[in-house]
């Protein structure tokens, strides 16, 4: 079992930004398929930025050169950095690990970007 604890999400100007952390219960050394997500009012959960097998990484296009995934094995920590923040950037980030076969999600962040 791992739990995960988000944190630094808060409000934000556009254009600003951010990091978030998501701080695992045990060691991160050996999951290799961890990463964060999102969820706006009214919309669905979707991928933000993850690592998947081998160390890769994969974001969504909106993401794409404004956003980097990275960890801290040795603080049991995934980072999520956020540049040149969007009114749309606006949602609950989620973080989520991929551990024995079990999926586990974190209870959230809230990320509020003004306009």
């Amino acid at each position: 079992q791992v739990r995960l604890v988000e944190s630094g999400g808060g409000l934000v100007q556009a254009g600003g930004s951010l990091r978030l952390s998501c701080a695992a219960s045990r060691s991160i050394f050996s999951i290799n398929h961890m990463g964060w997500y999102r969820q706006a009012p009214g919309k669905q959960r979707e991928l933000v930025a993850a690592f998947t097998s081998g160390g890769s990484t994969n974001y969504a296009d909106s993401m794409k050169g404004r956003c980097t995934i990275s960890r801290d094995n040795a603080k049991n920590t995934v980072y999520l950095q956020i540049n040149s923040s969007k009114p749309e950037d606006t949602a609950v980030y989620y973080c989520r690990a991929l551990c024995d076969g079990r999926l586990y999600w974190g209870q959230g962040t809230q990320v509020t970007v003004s306009s």
